[in-house]
């Protein structure tokens, strides 16, 4: 791997004095939103990385993902979509045999509970078809905030903010906010950014977590954000080392965007 560029975010290395002394509400909003548009030429194809083809699949595909990854999600829903096409074919179904189809998204007693109870909800409220306002998904068995505004988001363009793992994690080491309760970090982050971008945002910000900006050792010295994160160095710096921690398929992209060429 060998540096071909010198175009490569450098670090503030005032920036996070200068947050810990007090950022004011528009310079953190002038920050998030520079940053969301670096995020952008990284992710110009993030997206929900669930398969689906209508919003009851994607209920389906998010309680599934649970305590799991949407890899194995998605090798597990292609056979349940093709058996169970409707909110009645869950609230009926075999529950031993929907068990084994979902066993391997782990959890999958409760995850067949939330299933059949959620076809079942949708069946007698909302005459089988999935709604598309958030106060009425709420409402339905296995579905909370979180994965109601993924519906909304990716089903129904309606706006959204999908806190998720990586979501709460990230903006918090940006110093975006620091509330802890997703609902909380849903609203303050919405404050930051306009709303027909919300859904796009939690987009950018989860396939950042994934690709570059990992809980444990991010790839500091090889992210786009390097000049806008107050966190720089909670990994490694040097290119060459931080690019071995790149994941995804865009790693070519991201590595380019730092001066480096992948071998």
């Amino acid at each position: 791997m060998t540096n071909v560029a010198r175009s490569a975010p450098q670090p503030n290395k005032k920036l996070a004095a200068r947050i810990a002394a007090g950022e004011s509400e528009l310079g953190r909003t002038r920050r998030v939103r520079r940053m969301i548009r670096i995020l952008e030429q990284a992710y110009p194809d993030a997206h929900c990385e669930l398969d689906f083809t209508t919003p009851l699949e994607l209920a389906v595909a998010t309680i599934l993902s649970a305590q799991c990854t949407d890899k194995r999600v998605n090798e597990v829903t292609p056979a349940l979509f093709a058996r169970y096409r409707t909110a009645a074919d869950y609230a009926g179904a075999d529950r031993t045999e929907l068990e084994e189809m979902i066993r391997p998204t782990g959890f999958y007693r409760n995850k067949t509970n939330s299933l059949m109870g959620l076809g079942a909800a949708v069946e007698e409220k909302f005459g089988g078809v999935l709604p598309g306002k958030l106060d009425d998904l709420v409402t339905l068995p296995g579905i909370g905030r979180k994965t109601a505004n993924v519906i909304l988001g990716n089903a129904f363009d309606v706006p959204g903010i999908t806190v998720d793992t990586h979501f709460g994690r990230l903006v918090r080491r940006w110093a975006w906010t620091a509330e802890e309760d997703p609902v909380k970090v849903e609203h303050a982050v919405g404050a930051l950014v306009p709303r027909p971008q919300w859904t796009m945002v939690s987009h950018y910000v989860i396939f950042h977590g994934r690709r570059i900006c990992h809980a444990r050792n991010p790839a500091c010295g090889v992210c786009p954000l390097a000049a806008e994160c107050p966190s720089y160095g909670a990994g490694p710096t040097e290119p060459e080392r931080a690019a071995k921690l790149v994941k995804g398929p865009e790693t070519a992209h991201l590595l380019a965007m730092a001066g480096l060429v992948a071998p």
